[in-house]
């Protein structure tokens, strides 16, 4: 839905999907009712995800989609290209960042993404799609200068596709590096580091190259193509404060293409910890990694990258916050004995004309894995957490 040059929807990464007829039954069972309670005279912007696996096949048939989506006033105009495989029923956990963006099948699937964007975004309105921190953490080396130069050939191979497409079709598309705890970029101090030491630099100088033009054109070229996913919940768990994120943002010139509207769990730790163990223990799952980063009373922090070896160290007296990798429901912001980061995430919707971004998704995609205290139903819950963005934008 569109407040006025302001585009919000919710990230269908919380529908499970396996080929064109399932995107289909999606739309027309969930998006379609939800149309029609929250946007019923209105089109309804989407925030499409489609795996590795689909997404040859909606580029086929992508002629029945743009059908579908004008027949019934949806519009796309954003895309989630982290996860590329199955994202629900299974153990995703680090699996989520693979194949990471040292392989071939993640260029090419975001290519793939690209050119079904820039078919389906109307005139006029810039696309963006949100893609992994390069990689996880562990996998990598990076001390070896061999790993940034061959990530930072991938990215660029992107962005001369985006350039042709806007060349040639005239749509924008912007690519938007996520940061996520425990991923090759943890932070978005990491992710603007990345963009200064290596983006800005070797990246524009070989974009002049790969594009036969001046330096100064290229740096155009890469800054209109490449940016940052804010995801709201990811920045909590770093403890970043989002001014000080927006104030980098612009020392650097790079751009915010999209803002993933996203709660984590926030616990303040008492002297006597044990009520809290079985609350947080309800939360531990098979499906999705919990990373946690504890606050220290120095002001130092310490990263787990699962709950369960981060509630080895629960009694560590030295520990005075808990931030949890979990997003929560936006609208709730006490959960028993623990409460959520809805705070920061106010912080960052109630100044968000300095971010110059107008892409919002609302992306809670752990509906199936809450304990049941905290669980709705689902087509309920996506209408609360719009109609809650709703409110505190006007």
């Amino acid at each position: 839905m569109r407040f006025g040059d302001l585009h919000l929807t919710y990230c269908m990464n919380v529908h499970p999907t396996g080929n064109f007829e399932d995107l289909l039954h999606t739309l027309r069972e969930v998006v379609l009712p939800l149309k029609e309670d929250f946007s019923p005279d209105l089109p309804f912007g989407l925030g499409l995800w489609i795996p590795g696996a689909e997404a040859a096949e909606v580029l086929r048939r992508i002629g029945e989609l743009q059908e579908f989506l004008r027949r019934h006033g949806l519009y796309v105009f954003t895309m989630n290209g982290f996860p590329y495989g199955t994202f629900h029923g299974t153990r995703v956990k680090e699996q989520v960042h693979h194949p990471d963006w040292r392989t071939r099948d993640r260029v090419e699937y975001t290519l793939r993404l690209a050119q079904i964007l820039a078919t389906l975004l109307p005139d006029g309105v810039q696309g963006s799609i949100s893609t992994s921190p390069l990689s996880y953490r562990t996998w990598v080396d990076g001390h070896d200068a061999a790993v940034w130069t061959n990530l930072l050939e991938h990215l660029l191979e992107v962005v001369v596709e985006l350039h042709r497409l806007r060349t040639e079709q005239g749509k924008t598309v912007v690519l938007c590096l996520e940061p996520e705890p425990d991923g090759l970029l943890g932070t978005t101090a990491e992710l603007l580091d990345f963009a200064e030491d290596h983006l800005l630099s070797s990246g524009v100088q070989r974009l002049s190259t790969l594009l036969n033009v001046a330096e100064g054109e290229a740096r155009t070229v890469l800054l209109r193509h490449l940016g940052g996913c804010l995801d709201t919940c990811h920045l909590a768990v770093g403890y970043e404060k989002p001014l000080q994120v927006l104030q980098r943002y612009r020392d650097i010139g790079f751009q915010v293409g999209k803002i993933q509207l996203s709660s984590a769990l926030k616990v303040t730790l008492p002297q006597d910890r044990s009520p809290l163990r079985e609350a947080l223990q309800s939360l531990d799952d098979p499906t999705y990694l919990h990373q946690v980063v504890a606050l220290r009373q120095s002001g130092d922090v310490q990263g787990y990258q699962d709950l369960p070896s981060a509630l080895q160290h629960l009694d560590d007296p030295a520990a005075v916050e808990w931030r949890v990798h979990f997003h929560v429901p936006l609208f709730v912001e006490h959960f028993g004995k623990l409460t959520s980061t809805q705070q920061e995430l106010r912080e960052v919707l109630n100044t968000l004309p300095l971010w110059q971004c107008n892409h919002l998704e609302v992306e809670t995609y752990t509906w199936q894995v809450l304990p049941e205290g905290m669980r709705l139903p689902l087509r309920e819950s996506l209408l609360r957490e719009l109609r809650w963005v709703q409110r505190v934008l006007t």
